[in-house]
């Protein structure tokens, strides 16, 4: 097989969150970064300047939530104007982004991505840590009305938690046009490892769903440079997206890498930093020199194996989803 082109970068902005998720709990963290300690977006468009040089085309914003850093619609502006950037998006959890999806969609952002567990009211509540449903359901509908096409709702189902839900996101496909992505639980710390026995398989989803609406066509054509494999149901608008990150790899085909907040390189979700760009952004450094180390980073990014998963303790919050 063709070895992957790297052209696809995950960029946190911060590791601040509004929410806190049962698996990924930011607020039991040990510290949050400072002001101080996070890229400023002038660097952090220096820095995307430079990785468009070494052939990333895709840029996704993420946190944390990213709709919770002050100036965002600025750093999207400063991000559409880099020559030879084709596609800036951005992953949020919804809850403040009815007042901002049509600015976004001004600034020129191409697509959205928003995590939504549960459409029941309690159930969010609890698995989110905050009543504000309503708020997020509110922020799928303002990005539909903006135009972002397709808008993708990323959940991931717990055994016993929102597992009852499987057919009530599917049945959204025949409302509205949107991409519903099925994320199977997996652990990156020792505080969400304790949630592994409330993993649902893809196989187990798409029996709940095809025993529901019949059997489902394959789906090619989706936009994204992610790992899902997607279907569509007879006569539904949207489709179905399946990530089964727990019971497959999907190594082969990955195509990101990702900086976080604070400018460190992970070639890998579990491969741990491996360069900081910020000591180098601030240390004098000028581009040739900053390229040439994210150019060795891209030839030589590692793949995914279970023996790094199981000694990795990744803070999603910093690093983004």
């Amino acid at each position: 097989m063709d070895k992957i082109s790297v052209d696809y970068l995950r960029l946190s902005v911060t590791d601040l969150c509004n929410l806190n998720c049962i698996y990924c709990t930011p607020l039991e963290k040990e510290k949050f970064l400072t002001r101080q300690e996070v890229l400023r977006y002038e660097e952090m468009y220096r820095l995307v300047k430079i990785f468009v040089s070494a052939g990333i085309r895709k840029v996704r914003i993420t946190g944390g939530e990213p709709l919770y850093k002050r100036g965002i619609i600025d750093l999207i502006k400063m991000l559409k104007g880099i020559e030879g950037l084709e596609e800036v998006s951005l992953t949020t959890n919804g809850v403040l982004l009815k007042d901002r999806a049509y600015q976004l969609k001004s600034a020129g952002l191409n697509r959205i991505n928003i995590s939504l567990d549960s459409l029941k009211k309690e159930c969010f509540a609890r698995i989110t840590g905050k009543d504000c449903f309503e708020e997020a359901w509110e922020g799928v509908e303002a990005s539909l009305d903006a135009g972002f096409q397709p808008l993708k709702l990323n959940v991931v189902l717990m055994r016993g938690i929102n597992e009852g839900e499987i057919t009530d996101f599917a049945r959204l496909t025949f409302k509205y046009p949107l991409v519903v992505r099925f994320i199977e639980f997996f652990h990156t710390n020792q505080r969400s490892q304790k949630l592994i026995d409330l993993l649902i398989s893809k196989e187990e989803i798409r029996k709940v769903i095809e025993d529901s609406f019949g059997k489902m066509k394959e789906e090619d054509g989706i936009p994204g440079s992610g790992p899902a494999s997607y279907c569509r149901i007879k006569g539904a608008k949207g489709a179905i997206g399946f990530i089964n990150g727990s019971t497959s790899s999907f190594c082969v085909r990955c195509s990101r890498i990702r900086v976080d907040c604070a400018g460190k390189i992970s070639p890998c979700l579990f491969s741990g930093p491996v360069c900081d760009t910020r000591a180098f952004l601030r240390g004098g450094y000028n581009d040739e020199a900053i390229l040439g180390e994210i150019e060795k980073i891209i030839k030589n990014k590692p793949g995914y194996t279970k023996e790094i998963i199981n000694q990795r303790n990744v803070e999603m919050s910093s690093l983004g989803g």
